[in-house]
């Protein structure tokens, strides 16, 4: 059951680094707070000392914040089985966020809640706003022990990750979680796609249904759920299934009935036995056609590529079509370049949205505007139903700096929003590493303004799950005028790691240039670019990483 907070010694102790400056690969100082009492205490394993705490990050400067997750409830050892690897306690990491289309100041948020450093969270936290953001009711739904989870809930499983939220026409807030126990593969794991409704704006939850079970011959992973716009009835899940060592098909399921029942999860997409798909998203075209996209990694005979691929179909999912390529995926990835302590960020996963006309436009990580030196924000669209696609271009504002984890949201007036986060304020100092978030709007694909969402903040002091970890993805909506972001940071105005903020940027795109700190045009990669050779390593070893991140570490 959810735990209350009480007296429990390790519940109650939360350990935030205030270095992570690492010499001989251990960390310098650690600090644990306990009822507001600070001890400072050296890590394990030697290192000359103790090193003095760095001075704080600048102050923000960011638009109306309002900070969504709370300080952890779980209690300790909720998850109910012996654990490897560091607990974060009061970690927030990967949100999500859903809009209510029949009452738009009824914000749905969803996202992991005390992070593992080897996989997943204790549970998945869920909120509820009826006043458009500003305040918020904590929830939660059955998907592991620590929320309530059990063998009769459907929710048996020690641990949740990869929260997707989508509200249906007609009101009903769908949740989706993987939820596991145990490594990948490995012998006596598990693990599941589980998806809770909620007809009261995301205040209580149903008990969980399992989409897929599997046992540990096979492992789901990184899901989304998209209910579908034209048609209450029909909502859509899509994730990928790691099946033995190699092989990762996109796995798909489909209720006709608003959620009543839900059809047998089935393989739509099967890249062949050595690659895999990752981050399946499907879009839903106002015509009723659901347009899955996704990132493919090959790795026939060892050299391993990336490409953004979709698949569509015409009839609620029954039939798909053979996949279109978007463009190759050629991130490089985001390193902290005092410590050289990597960022796990977006780079494998892209961002969709669908705007006005059904014009589906995505965002990605990719290095290919620098040769190879760094990753910028990719954005490319298409007009028909997501056949053919135009030239990728560049949408982050300072092109000199690394760029990543974007997030793009159209809005009904067709104005496109995009958030990310780049390191231009970062400084020499090797005690922080300095990360803000920013929100790019464009009326017409071509010129975008940008506004500062927040930071300067200290990237170092995040969670690490095989890297800094704010999430794989953030969220991103709007009402008829304004953009809703929702994202993670650290710093100064959050609890010990990293909490989850909605933000309040201008509410339109011509008001967005009060706050702007750019006026810019879209930039293609310029004519004859082509990775150097350094580039194409840096890109071939970033994409191995991924697949060795997905097939190593759940969610």
């Amino acid at each position: 059951m959810p735990g209350a907070p009480g007296h429990d010694f390790h519940h109650r102790v939360s350990l935030r680094r205030v270095s992570h400056r690492h010499v001989s690969g251990r960390c310098a100082l650690a600090v644990l707070t306990l009822s507001g009492l600070a001890l400072a205490t050296g890590c394990g394993g030697g290192g000359g000392g103790s090193a003095p705490p760095p001075p704080p990050p600048p102050p923000f400067t960011s638009v109306t914040q309002v900070r969504v997750s709370q300080l952890s409830t779980f209690s300790a050892g909720c998850e109910g089985v012996a654990a490897n690897g560091i607990l974060y306690v009061d970690a927030a990491v990967e949100p999500s966020l859903a809009l209510n289309p029949l009452s738009p100041l009824n914000l749905i948020a969803a996202w992991q809640q005390d992070r593992w450093s080897n996989g997943g969270s204790q549970g998945l936290m869920l909120a509820a706003s009826f006043d458009g953001g500003m305040t918020w009711k904590l929830t939660n739904a059955a998907f592991s022990r620590c929320t309530g989870g059990s063998t009769l809930s459907g929710g048996d499983y020690a641990r949740a990750s990869d929260p997707w939220l989508t509200v249906s026409p007609a009101g009903t807030v769908y949740a989706l979680s993987l939820s596991f126990t145990g490594g990948i593969l490995q012998p006596g794991s598990s693990s599941a796609m589980l998806v809770s409704s909620s007809t009261d704006g995301g205040m209580t939850w149903s008990m969980p249904q399992a989409l897929i079970q599997d046992a540990s011959g096979s492992f789901n992973d990184k899901g989304s759920i998209t209910a579908d716009p034209t048609n209450a009835n029909y909502v859509y899940a899509v994730w990928d299934r790691l099946t033995g060592a190699t092989g990762g098909p996109s796995y798909f399921a489909v209720t006709a009935d608003g959620g009543s029942t839900w059809q047998t999860a089935r393989s739509i997409y099967d890249p062949g036995p050595q690659n895999q798909t990752l981050g399946n998203q499907i879009v839903v075209l106002p015509t009723g056609v659901a347009v899955d996209i996704f990132t493919e990694i090959d790795n026939t005979g060892g050299a391993s590529s990336a490409l953004l691929r979709a698949i569509s179909s015409n009839n609620h999912g029954a039939i798909w079509s053979a996949p279109a390529t978007i463009s190759s995926l050629t991130a490089v990835g985001v390193t902290d370049p005092h410590s050289g302590t990597p960022v796990r960020d977006g780079s494998g996963i892209a961002s969709i949205s669908v705007g006005p006309g059904g014009v589906i436009y995505v965002a990605w990580q990719d290095s290919r505007f620098s040769s190879g030196q760094r990753d910028g924000i990719a954005m490319a669209q298409s007009s028909d139903g997501g056949l053919h696609w135009s030239t990728p271009v560049e949408v982050n504002a300072d092109p000199n700096v690394p760029a990543f984890t974007p997030t793009i949201h159209v809005r009904a007036d067709g104005v496109i929003g995009v958030t990310y986060y780049d390191l231009r304020n970062d400084t020499s100092s090797t005690a922080l590493f300095l990360t803000d978030c920013w929100l790019v709007t464009s009326s017409d694909g071509v010129n975008f303004r940008e506004t500062h969402l927040s930071g300067p903040f200290d990237l170092s002091q995040a969670a690490n799950a095989q890297g800094l970890f704010l999430g794989d993805y953030q969220a991103l909506t709007a009402t008829a005028s304004a953009f809703v972001p929702f994202y993670v940071q650290t710093g100064p105005n959050a609890h010990f790691f990293s909490d989850a903020f909605i933000s309040f940027p201008p509410a339109s795109a011509a008001a967005a240039a009060a706050g702007a700190a750019a006026s810019f045009a879209a930039r293609p990669a310029p004519a004859g670019t082509t990775l150097t050779p350094e580039g194409r390593r840096r890109v071939m070893e970033r994409i191995r990483l991924i697949r060795a991140q997905r097939r190593n570490q759940p969610g």
